[in-house]
């Protein structure tokens, strides 16, 4: 067996390795909803921690191992590989595909969770958005995707918009770049699996009336063609325009990537410069905020909280002074972050992850404020927030019917719902 270092495969070797994954017992089971799977897919929890097990032969196994760990290292935004388990053989002696393992991405949803209920009016321009964004970031780190698809995606909630997700590696090949062809050829794989998962949507009657699938597939190209052509065009400018590149170093900061370097070209008779942005990786704010805080979170939910953290420093903490970031986080975290967190009873704390909390609380003071015509305080917002919103959300997952996963009906091989109910660390 093959694992990563850590605590984990200790806890893992419990598993009945030796037993198709079809016939895992159901005690050893949590049903949590996913996407649809060419392979056997399960998920268990063992202390605490919920595991996705992927039946695969080992040399698809091995690669997408590598991969996932990989792109990790890369920064993109992927869920963790654990191990493989490979030479599985039944009592009998029978052989038995490779097992991957990755571990369970917590407050994470597929696509056909989210819409079999709607449950945003805005979602799927929030959705199109995660999913074009995170294929551009997949293509700048050379990694050529080759099954790009909303099944092998999984959604969180950051700031009231998505992030993507890749959960399926299998197909893919990692170079140092990829050409415009290569490019070209991963749109149109994805083009093509995302009208047909909308087109299985408005089969199901889960998609609405006003949705077409062939052009909401055709816009996710688009939304990547406009991302990809603002992060890698070239600008062509004159001597005195050099606040045109300041301006667009803002906009690439703004949509949460860094800048490598600038390579300035200029062209023979032409009294223009032409400037090459070569753009890191994404995440601009989160390295912000985590070298700020130690909080690690999404790229818009760090956004936020940093516009918060910075308005706490000119009007609460020293204005008019030259207090240096780190004091000024210090004191944010515990004058205003940690007492919203704590507000939120135990029951609730299971139905968002910190940071979206704390940034719909910033929301609904404002809204309050509003409609005040004064100034909400944060305690007063939090209380009122818990008691009137966070108390009504729906857990994104427990009340979810396996027939809207792709799964189809419950069969006897199929644990029942109330293994996920009874473990909070397993809700979305």
């Amino acid at each position: 067996m093959q694992f990563a270092t850590g605590p984990d495969p200790t806890d893992l070797l419990t598993l009945p390795w030796s037993t198709p994954l079809l016939e895992w017992p159901k005690d050893r089971l949590v049903v949590l909803p996913r996407g649809i799977s060419r392979h056997v897919v399960r998920f268990v929890r063992i202390s605490g921690t919920v595991y996705a097990v992927k039946e695969i032969s080992e040399g698809l196994a091995q690669h997408e191992y590598e991969l996932l760990r990989e792109l990790s290292k890369l920064g993109i935004p992927t869920v963790q590989a654990v191990g493989v388990v490979a030479n599985r053989m039944t009592p009998e002696g029978e052989p038995l595909d490779a097992a991957l393992v990755t571990k369970h991405l917590r407050f994470s949803l597929p696509y056909r969770a989210l819409f079999s209920r709607r449950m945003d009016a805005d979602l799927e321009p929030k959705l199109l958005d995660a999913l074009a964004e995170l294929l551009v970031r997949l293509h700048l780190a050379g990694f050529a995707w080759k099954d790009c698809s909303l099944s092998n995606t999984l959604f969180r909630r950051d700031a009231g918009a998505l992030s993507a997700y890749l959960v399926d590696a299998e197909t893919g090949e990692l170079r140092p770049s990829l050409s415009a062809g290569q490019r070209l050829q991963d749109l149109d794989i994805a083009e093509t699996n995302l009208a047909g998962e909308l087109l299985d949507l408005q089969m199901s009657e889960m998609l609405p009336e006003s949705v077409d699938p062939l052009e909401t597939a055709m816009s996710v190209i688009s939304r990547y063609e406009r991302l990809w052509a603002e992060l890698t065009e070239p600008q062509t400018m004159g001597e005195d325009e050099w606040w045109r590149i300041e301006r667009r170093l803002r906009r690439l900061n703004e949509l949460g990537y860094d800048l490598a370097q600038i390579q300035i070209n200029e062209k023979e008779g032409e009294p223009h410069v032409l400037v090459q942005t070569q753009v890191v990786d994404a995440g601009h704010h989160r390295r912000r905020l985590f070298s700020l805080t130690g909080m690690d979170v999404q790229e818009n939910q760090a956004r936020r909280i940093l516009n918060d953290l910075d308005t706490y420093r000119g009007q609460a903490v020293m204005p008019d002074t030259e207090a240096d970031e780190d004091t000024v986080a210090r004191h944010w975290m515990t004058d205003v972050f940690q007492p919203v967190i704590e507000a939120v009873p135990g029951h609730l704390s299971s139905k968002l992850e910190p940071a979206e909390v704390f940034h719909e609380v910033l929301e609904h003071r404002w809204f309050l404020s509003e409609a005040q015509g004064s100034e909400v305080g944060m305690d007063a917002a939090t209380k009122s927030y818990v008691e009137n919103v966070l108390r009504f959300r729906p857990d994104e997952k427990s009340f979810l019917e396996p027939s809207l996963m792709g799964l189809g009906p419950m069969d006897e091989d199929e644990p029942e719902d109330h293994a996920v109910d009874s473990d909070p660390d397993t809700r979305s």
